[in-house]
């Protein structure tokens, strides 16, 4: 029969482990299926973010001969930021390996090696919709924690006021088409010299709801025929649909949080009568910073995506502890870029 002592082969080494757990395919919803975060790998912890506020001015004119006005020196300023830690464990006993008969040491490692990976791709799941809330939460402008508490606040950082739309759905007389293009004009004048190829629109139920219902909205689209080929008037187009070169799709991602006495609550991951608008296509606006792991072996390593380990029972030799953890921080580097919008 299988024995504990068996994970205290390299096979279970935290590299290893680790290398396994980056392999599980991604599940992490729709906002990581974007794929506008892109991984930052970084040494340790913390790290700074030094902004140039590059300044762009109107030049006048100057005679021949003179000597050139200077330009405007940028202003730099140095930001320090730090990666939280977030991860669970699975224990798995002496009796959950009991049962395997050892046809020899090659059998024995693989059958335990596949009652590791079954608990390592349960617990990436609960990592995974994790950095999906953590991701909405960057888009929004303010990174939370899973007990609603503020991890990091981008307008704070960057010294910036939150920008807000108010669509009034509950108003008849709303004109939809000139709310749509304010938030994509804001969009595009605060990228900063960034690029972008459009904004997409993540909307809370009651606020697709009343854009679905809106007459302004239905009006329009009666002679409107958007890029994508759907009428909201005829499908269901909560997928996605292109009009006012913003992407909208209806977005209801939440999941729970355990509390101490056994209950849970449900954090919805965009309110529900708010969506968040964000710019697609840039290059260097959203990133995902992954810092070195919580194990001794990974200190000062580049930071990976996920992290695994097993940790046997020292002392009596009945049990393991299996982890999935990472060590991360999602930015939006240009949170004067997002805009909020109100029902």
């Amino acid at each position: 029969m299988a024995h504990i002592d068996i994970f205290k082969g390299d096979a279970f080494r935290v590299i290893e482990m680790s290398e396994a757990v980056n392999e599980i395919p991604i599940q992490w919803g729709r906002v990581g299926e974007l794929g506008i975060f892109t991984p930052k790998p970084i040494r340790g912890t913390t790290f700074s973010i030094e902004n140039k506020g590059g300044v762009l001015q109107l030049i006048s004119s100057s005679e021949r001969g003179t000597s050139l006005p200077a330009g405007e020196r940028p202003k730099r300023k140095l930001r320090p930021f730090e990666t939280e830690r977030f991860g669970l464990k699975s224990t798995i006993t002496a009796s959950d390996v009991d049962g395997i008969r050892a046809f020899g040491s090659e059998s024995e490692l693989v059958q335990v090696a596949g009652e590791v990976a079954e608990r390592q791709t349960t617990l990436r799941g609960s990592v995974d919709i994790t950095r999906e809330y953590l991701r909405c939460g960057a888009l929004q402008g303010i990174v939370m924690d899973a007990d609603g508490s503020e991890i990091l606040d981008l307008y704070d950082a960057f010294g910036i006021t939150r920008k807000e739309v108010n669509f009034e759905l509950g108003t008849a007389s709303t004109e939809l088409g000139s709310k749509a293009e304010e938030v994509v004009d804001y969009v595009r004048t605060h990228l900063l010299g960034d690029v972008m190829t459009g904004a997409r629109a993540l909307c809370g139920p009651d606020f697709w709801n009343g854009l679905m219902a809106h007459d302004d909205f239905r009006a329009r689209f009666r002679y409107f025929e958007n890029n994508r080929g759907a009428d909201p008037e005829r499908t269901n187009v909560s997928g996605g649909f292109e009009w006012k070169n913003i992407i909208w799709e209806k977005y209801l991602a939440e999941a729970p949080v355990p509390q101490e006495d056994g209950s849970a609550i449900v954090r919805r991951f965009v309110p529900s009568d708010e969506a968040v608008f964000f710019p697609e296509g840039t290059r260097q606006t959203f990133r995902d910073f992954n810092g070195s792991a919580d194990y001794m072996p990974m200190v000062n390593q580049p930071g990976q995506p996920f992290y695994s380990a097993v940790f046997p029972d020292v002392q009596q030799s009945r049990f393991v502890d299996v982890e999935v953890m990472m060590q991360t921080l999602p930015m939006c580097l240009r949170p004067g870029a997002l805009v909020r919008g109100r029902f």
